[in-house]
């Protein structure tokens, strides 16, 4: 579980491709304390660590992963928001982040607004995934509150420093990116159909 307060972003080094599965070389700032077998959040996506040292780490994605989210467009020298998976006797200080993704979107428009961002996204609604006015959502592994709510998009303001510390300054219009909705929304939309 995660808060979607993200680390670091780190690079993508390497990328290879065995079978339907990519294993991703990341080199970031907090690969140094991360060990094998642990949960990280890799653009919103919980992966385990299979190799770490110094400077990098290993994770793989699987072909289901690959098919839910946005890891499969990565490149070398693109960069992945990243995060440690929650201490349970800490702060929660974005929102209850599972690392699923539900679905990826598409980055509609970008605009500065006096030193911010607005960024607006859409999604396929047929998934039957929904945002509410300020309510929460997970883009990239960000915790964001979303307005301009409606039936396949929402916006989201990005403060300078999210901007400078996340990937989200390589988001432009049109680049896709995954979304995980929130659970409680998930659950009570469940419950009332």
């Amino acid at each position: 579980m995660f808060t979607g307060i993200i680390e670091s972003a780190g690079k993508v080094t390497r990328i290879v491709e065995e079978g339907s599965n990519f294993h991703f070389h990341i080199e970031s700032s907090i690969s140094s304390e991360l060990r094998i077998d642990q949960s990280v959040s890799h653009n919103g996506v919980c992966l385990t660590v299979t190799k770490a040292d110094a400077l990098s780490h290993w994770v793989t994605a699987i072909d289901e992963t690959l098919k839910k989210s946005n890891l499969g467009l990565l490149s070398v020298s693109d960069f992945v928001n990243l995060e440690r998976s929650m201490l349970m006797n800490g702060r929660l200080d974005g929102h209850i982040v599972q690392g699923h993704v539900d679905q990826t979107g598409i980055c509609m428009a970008v605009k500065e607004v006096d030193g911010s961002w607005l960024f607006d996204f859409e999604y396929d609604p047929a998934s039957g995934n929904v945002t509410v006015e300020k309510g929460s959502v997970c883009i990239n592994g960000v915790s964001l509150t979303c307005f301009n709510s409606r039936r396949n998009g929402f916006t989201v303001a990005i403060i300078p420093y999210t901007f400078e510390h996340t990937n989200f300054n390589r988001i432009k219009t049109g680049r896709t990116v995954n979304l995980e909705f929130d659970i409680i929304g998930k659950y009570v939309k469940k419950l009332m159909s």
